[in-house]
């Protein structure tokens, strides 16, 4: 079970939202390179960033504080990344920078074949993002919620060759209420990609049930506000996570 710190980023600087509201962000740091050497110091094994200002536009917006993050860490761990990535120039671009994976989300439910044209391009680079509200997925920047179940939606990624599945539960993320559990195993035994939990991540429980759950699909977990505001201590996270695997 790998646990990914979160790197959200809002006009150069390091934040997290709550519930994707971009008017309750919080600032966490200012330093993006320097956030990013922490948790690689803290054992992290790769990293989960976030253009939050690029989602809403559709384009790159935080370019410098990707770029400072990237020079910092990726020769050592592997940088994932989404927001904003709607063509296949951005995601070369992104790929030629440094990051090891680009994120699709909106763009993956308003144009699949997107995603298959990436996966083509750029073979075992893409990972899908999908985040819902009580089962339903949301695109552009959680503004909009469709019509689209999200178990419906990643089988429909599942012979594309997408590296994973992000599963953000809208509901939790940001608001330190537990991991949808029972959502995330309904939608990894649902499909044959690999599952990376996202949203809720509050406490050390919540890191024994995932494991618990991990032979379902579950691969890994992202996890931001917890370890930012210090409900969970990232180091001993990773440390009990990987005890339990073992097991």
């Amino acid at each position: 079970m790998l646990l990914i710190p979160a790197i959200d980023l809002k006009e150069g600087q390091c934040v997290r939202l709550k519930q994707g509201l971009m008017e309750q962000a919080t600032v966490f740091s200012d330093r993006p390179a320097d956030m990013g050497l922490h948790w690689l110091k803290q054992g992290a094994r790769r990293l989960h960033l976030v253009d939050l200002d690029g989602a809403f536009a559709g384009k790159p917006k935080n370019l410098e504080a990707i770029s400072g993050i990237l020079a910092a860490v990726a020769k050592e761990i592997p940088v994932q990344l989404g927001g904003g990535i709607r063509d296949l120039a951005t995601i070369e671009k992104y790929l030629e920078l440094g990051l090891s994976d680009v994120i699709i989300g909106t763009a993956a439910v308003k144009n699949p074949a997107f995603v298959r044209e990436a996966c083509k391009q750029f073979p075992g680079h893409i990972i899908v993002g999908l985040d819902a509200k009580e089962g339903m997925v949301a695109i552009d920047g959680w503004a909009t919620v469709t019509e689209h179940h999200v178990i419906d939606l990643s089988k429909r990624f599942e012979d594309d060759g997408v590296n994973s599945i992000i599963y953000t539960d809208i509901g939790r993320d940001g608001m330190m209420s537990g991991v949808n559990i029972e959502a995330t195993v309904k939608l990894a035994e649902a499909v044959n990609i690999p599952i990376i939990a996202s949203g809720g991540l509050t406490d050390l429980d919540d890191i024994r049930a995932l494991c618990a759950v991990e032979d379902s699909g579950v691969a890994g977990a992202i996890t931001g506000r917890a370890i930012y505001e210090g409900s969970i201590d990232f180091a001993q996270a990773q440390q009990l996570a990987d005890s339990l695997s073992a097991r």
